[in-house]
């Protein structure tokens, strides 16, 4: 039996960037073989092991043939006579199809490290055309490495992809596990540029608008480091009927479906506030927290207060670089509301006859009051000599 590192750990290394995880190709041997060495099976569609010291990910040699439509549409062939070369043969991309021997010893057989070195995705044979999760994945890599060009012969097939079906047979967990690891990468816009260049993107997510402006915030927010709720948020939806449509679809996680239904609701409100409000907005941001149910979720406040302040810093010129400059004012403010002693107000409500709405009302003046206060207070000090 000999293994060999493959994949995404040898592309890694030779990109100088971190390793965190490798994956082995085992070649010459069979899963009985493994099992007496003490490897633990994890695989359901094909034998893959877990290394009895290591943990690590061992994978049988296998070449696939398509059987059928979609991702799982593939039949393999494991068996101690399938070659390293035959294993690698079935990759992707010639910069994935790499791999290693223990002595450090790079087999390179489809030109991987050359297209590393140009900053090229090519994919290594037609059956590239045969899976649709590799429109997406390569799509996702153009967003990690956003100066990495679609080879032209590689752009054909996805157009190919797209024009035959194959996007069309997607699960929809793994189209948004995709998506959601390309809106994290370097520079998101990159994704939906490939995306829409070979037409899936009209089958995969038509709702949102996706014009430059929004691609400028998305790859704004990559930069600021905001949260995938935020990003998600920043596709240019129309509407909240739009955002449910394709969460429904892909089914996006509640968390972030909401943070992009707050912000397509509350955006233009919160991007109105004045950047110092006084007393006197007290009701409007307390009714802003309330419709927001900021004060039960915060933390999903804190997101759309992400989203909102990106595009806040394409109209303000007090709003810079793409941070989040209103959650300084906005979170104490909220925090503020959340530690309002509403017992007592309701208490004493109570104790002068109120009964239901009427109490619910005395704790909404006790929360307001305490807001205004507070901005009273922001208010006066930023107006004491060497207070910034």
């Amino acid at each position: 039996m000999q293994l060999f590192v493959v994949g995404g750990a040898v592309r890694d290394r030779l990109l100088g960037q971190p390793v965190n995880d490798r994956d082995w190709v085992a070649v010459g041997t069979t899963p009985e073989a493994l099992l007496a060495q003490g490897y633990r099976p994890v695989g359901k569609d094909f034998p893959v092991f877990l290394h009895p010291d290591t943990g690590e990910e061992v994978a049988l040699a296998r070449t696939e043939r398509k059987s059928g439509r979609g991702y799982h549409g593939f039949t393999f062939h494991a068996a101690p006579e399938v070659t390293l070369e035959q294993d690698l043969a079935r990759r992707d991309l010639t910069i994935n199809a790499m791999a290693e021997s223990g002595d450090g010893t790079l087999i390179d057989p489809f030109g991987g490290q050359r297209d590393l070195r140009e900053g090229v995705l090519r994919h290594v044979s037609p059956a590239f055309a045969e899976d649709p999760v590799r429109l997406l994945r390569l799509a996702r890599f153009a967003a990690r490495w956003p100066h990495f060009t679609v080879a032209p012969e590689t752009q054909a097939l996805l157009a190919q992809l797209v024009e035959q079906g194959e996007v069309d047979a997607l699960v929809a967990e793994r189209v948004w596990q995709e998506l959601a690891r390309g809106l994290m990468a370097n520079r998101p816009s990159r994704m939906f540029e490939v995306l829409r260049s070979c037409g899936a993107l009209a089958r995969l997510l038509p709702e949102p608008r996706l014009d430059a402006r929004d691609q400028a915030r998305l790859d704004q927010g990559a930069r600021a480091g905001v949260d995938l709720a935020a990003r998600f948020a920043l596709l240019g939806w129309p509407d909240e009927a739009a955002v449910a449509r394709a969460a429904g679809r892909l089914r996006v996680p509640a968390e972030v479906r909401e943070v992009a239904e707050l912000f397509t609701r509350e955006g233009d409100r919160v991007a109105a506030l004045p950047s110092a409000p006084g007393p006197a907005e007290a009701p409007v941001l307390l009714a802003l927290f309330e419709r927001c149910d900021a004060l039960r979720r915060p933390q999903r406040f804190r997101m759309l207060l992400q989203a909102c302040d990106l595009t806040a810093a394409d109209r303000d010129p007090d709003v810079g670089g793409g941070r989040t400059e209103r959650a300084p004012s906005l979170l104490p403010l909220l925090e503020t509301v959340r530690r309002t002693d509403t017992a007592s107000a309701a208490e004493a409500a109570a104790r002068a006859g109120a009964r239901g709405p009427q109490v619910g009302e005395a704790v909404r003046r006790a929360r307001c009051a305490a807001l205004a206060a507070a901005l009273a207070m922001a208010e006066h000090d930023k107006m004491r000599p060497g207070v910034p």
